[in-house]
């Protein structure tokens, strides 16, 4: 393949200004697909946030339960042992 031999240099400018059109758009097309593309990674940061904000709600609030069927399972056994103690 042979490179063609512009005639006229005002040809060249002309094609190296559609060239520079060509590339300006690629940019920019490219731009707003990172600006889209950092969007949605931003939506999906605060939703992680969230998530994390309500799981840490629904851990705190849900400590007591294993502590109170502790206390509950300590006082059966001594009431266990209390009836057997005065029983005999």
């Amino acid at each position: 393949m042979t490179i063609p031999t512009p005639s006229d240099p005002a040809s060249v400018a002309v094609e190296l200004e559609r060239l520079r059109g060509a590339v300006e758009v690629g940019f920019a097309r490219t731009d707003g697909s990172l600006a889209l593309l950092v969007q949605r990674s931003d939506q999906t940061d605060a939703r992680l946030a969230d998530h994390e904000a309500r799981l840490d709600a629904l851990e705190r609030s849900r400590w007591p339960l294993p502590s109170l069927a502790a206390l509950v399972g300590v006082l059966g056994l001594i009431l266990s042992a209390w009836t057997l103690a005065t029983r005999g």
